[in-house]
């Protein structure tokens, strides 16, 4: 069984925040990356990751700036995605600001490198230059991918898209559970002439996404077209570990702190909603 790595042993150079950035989490909430253990737990007994009034957890994606760093924080986001080189779609940035963004990340919030590399070595090798505390892979990873890149970096969580483009996104998700932390269910189509691997705007069948979340023992974040207008719904439909965000919460490219703060009351409402029918 595999030992559950916590925030706390990570090194202490991911935790130092810019100053620039303050935050109002409380630092007594429940740590992100326990998602590990929930994993791991399940795994044994057979059971679903989380229980049905567990809170909805949030990430805001495609993270551009310092500012927007600490917008997302400010409004209660317990993860960021920070986008590196895609062949298509919103939100990578360079680098160096990745890097800086990754260090900034105060403690309590969780930081994902979102790469669109398929092997371990170049994934490993983007770890460490960058910082991030989880790597989200977009694309379909080579063959003993996960294996080797737990090897490489032991302390990074691993999650990986699945790209629910039909019924068959089930069978992939099973063979790829066993290999990762947590899975991230998307709307892209690597299939496309030009690859897409995320930020599409679009939704996709909710109903294979709550298969897949019933059928795995590895905690699932849904993604894909998610808006303040839509997300209560989604919750209800998936009941995922949490809901990740991007061009759903931006206005002309910027993140819009109304859509923001209206996408994590909605996503609040539908956790009450789902503890009071509990």
């Amino acid at each position: 069984m595999r030992r559950a790595v916590r925030l706390s042993v990570l090194p202490t150079r991911l935790h130092t925040p810019d100053s620039r950035l303050t935050t109002t989490r409380n630092s007594a909430s429940r740590n992100f990356t326990e998602f590990s253990e929930l994993g791991t737990r399940n795994r044994a007994r057979g059971g679903s990751p989380l229980a049905s009034t567990a809170r909805t957890r949030i990430k805001i994606c495609c993270l551009q700036s310092l500012d927007e760093l600490g917008l997302a924080v400010r409004h209660g986001a317990d993860a960021v995605g920070l986008v590196s080189a895609m062949p298509s779609g919103p939100g990578p940035i360079p680098e160096p600001l990745i890097a800086r963004l990754a260090r900034a990340v105060p403690p309590g919030v969780a930081s994902f490198l979102l790469t669109s590399a398929r092997g371990a070595a170049a994934i490993a090798d983007q770890v460490r230059r960058l910082g991030p505390q989880v790597v989200q892979i977009v694309d379909t990873p080579e063959a003993g991918c996960h294996a080797a890149l737990r090897a490489a970096a032991p302390a990074v969580k691993i999650v990986q898209v699945v790209h629910v483009t039909g019924p068959d996104a089930l069978s992939a998700a099973l063979a790829l559970a066993e290999q990762v932390d947590a899975l991230l269910l998307d709307s892209g189509n690597p299939a496309a002439a030009v690859r897409e691997l995320g930020g599409t705007g679009r939704t996709h069948d909710w109903s294979v996404s709550r298969r897949i979340r019933d059928s795995v023992a590895v905690p699932v974040w849904l993604a894909g077209g998610l808006t303040p207008g839509n997300v209560a719904a989604a919750i209800e439909a998936v009941r995922p570990f949490g809901v990740d965000v991007c061009s759903g919460v931006r206005t002309q490219g910027r993140l819009d702190e109304q859509r923001l703060a209206a996408f994590t009351a909605a996503v609040a409402a539908a956790g009450r909603g789902r503890a009071a029918g509990a």
